[in-house]
């Protein structure tokens, strides 16, 4: 049976320790794990004891990780096994996952009803454009549809539609085939063709009456 010796226990970086051994390389272990698991100079170790040691250090890094990453921005679950996924092994990203769902740090309903707001309200996105863009963060139809269910309301939709024409696109409508663009670059925003053309009919309208009255 292979047996690890270890002959010192020292400072390296930071909350880093340096673990030596009777034989072989060093290794670089957190302080969290070493006192955790209680390592000190004259322990003897087996192999599998020592890979208990190992893969909680990995853990301990890739979750390390996703905290950092949290502090910048919010991740669904999918995204952050894919960030992950990028340095560390797939059985160990599922493990760091699963924990932080477990205490809510990860929370895809909240991220769903964020991801919403800022589709719906500041961006103006559609319904379509929308859901797209959501299904590509991860999340499940069901949290996509319960997100957005506030938003689907005609009168809502059509409100934030002419928000968006308005702001953006109302020059447009006066050049050439404006209106065929314009309704192309909204369809490409995730709206559908009766929305558009019930705000553009009733923006037109609007400017008929605009254009009587001035005469």
């Amino acid at each position: 049976m292979i047996m690890l010796k270890i002959t010192g226990v020292s400072q390296y970086k930071g909350k880093t320790l340096r673990i030596d051994f009777e034989e072989g390389e060093p290794a670089f272990i957190s302080s969290e794990v070493v006192y955790d698991k209680g390592l000190a100079k004259g322990m003897t170790l087996t192999a599998a004891q020592w890979q208990e040691v190992v893969s909680a250090n990995d853990f301990r890094r890739a979750r390390e990780r996703a905290l950092y990453l949290l502090d910048y921005k919010d991740y669904s679950y999918i995204m952050m096994f894919r960030k992950l996924s990028e340095n560390y092994p797939e059985e160990l990203c599922y493990k760091v996952c699963d924990r932080l769902a477990e205490l809510g740090i990860l929370n895809d309903r909240r991220f769903a009803a964020g991801l919403a707001r800022r589709y719906m309200e500041v961006k103006h996105f559609g319904y379509f454009r929308a859901r797209h863009e959501m299904k590509l963060k991860g999340l499940s139809k069901e949290l996509i549809d319960e997100a957005l269910a506030p938003y689907q309301e005609t009168e809502s939709v059509r409100e934030r539609l002419r928000e968006l024409v308005e702001k953006k696109y109302l020059r447009r409508l006066e050049a050439e085939d404006g209106v065929k663009k314009v309704k192309n670059a909204l369809v490409r925003q995730g709206y559908s063709y009766s929305d558009i053309n019930a705000v553009l009919s009733e923006l037109a309208e609007e400017d008929q009456n605009d254009d009587f009255s001035g005469d």
